[in-house]
């Protein structure tokens, strides 16, 4: 499987305190997608199966996990690491939430089994001129689906109330910046690091 990172506690894709999966490979390529450099397959994050299930068992051994958020990269391009990472993180806690780009009506019987293990799904491709901060979502042309009926009040209550927020963690890679960002936020970054004197760094 192709796992590019892993962090804990993501604190602004879904409630409380959860562990952010992100795949590696996507095939949408939207514009303005915030995530371009997981579009391709790399080696570097080719991993197995049971390294990334025993690092997560690791962060919950110790820590409070409310959820997992599985995003990328999109992970229905890797619909068999799904099968088999799903069960594993059901026993840690089911509040399992995943994004895909594609569409959930047209993908629902090709992988029902994948989908009776997720609580949330949030479909659709990124449309950069439909980001208008709707919570959640990237754009608002893609829709909320609350698959787990054991979760809905909990959803409705979060997605009531709930803001979407920028959060940054640190990594050997630099700054990883985790949230629905607004449309202009890649100019935004680009402006800022420029006034800092860092264009053209690693």
């Amino acid at each position: 499987m192709y796992i590019a990172r892993i962090l804990y506690p993501v604190k602004v894709l879904g409630p409380g305190l959860r562990i952010g999966i992100w795949f590696d490979g996507c095939k949408h390529k939207c514009k303005g997608c915030s995530n371009p450099e997981l579009w391709e397959f790399q080696e570097r994050y080719r991993t197995s199966s049971n390294v990334v299930i025993n690092l997560i068992e690791k962060i919950a051994e110790n820590n409070i996990v409310d959820g997992f958020t599985l995003t990328g990269g999109d992970p229905l391009e890797q619909p068999e690491a799904l099968r088999v990472l799903l069960p594993k993180l059901k026993k840690i806690n089911a509040d399992i939430l995943m994004y895909t780009g594609y569409e959930y009506k047209t993908v629902v019987d090709k992988y029902s089994d994948i989908f009776q293990n997720i609580t949330v799904l949030i479909d659709g491709k990124y449309i950069e001129e439909r980001n208008n901060n709707c919570i959640l979502r990237g754009s608002d042309n893609q829709n909320i689906y609350i698959l787990n009926d054991d979760y809905k009040e909990k959803y409705k209550h979060y997605l009531n109330t709930a803001k979407n927020q920028i959060q940054n963690f640190t990594s050997n890679d630099g700054i990883i910046s985790v949230g629905i960002h607004r449309p202009d936020y890649n100019r935004t970054l680009k402006n800022l690091i420029k006034e800092k004197g860092l264009e053209g760094t690693e």
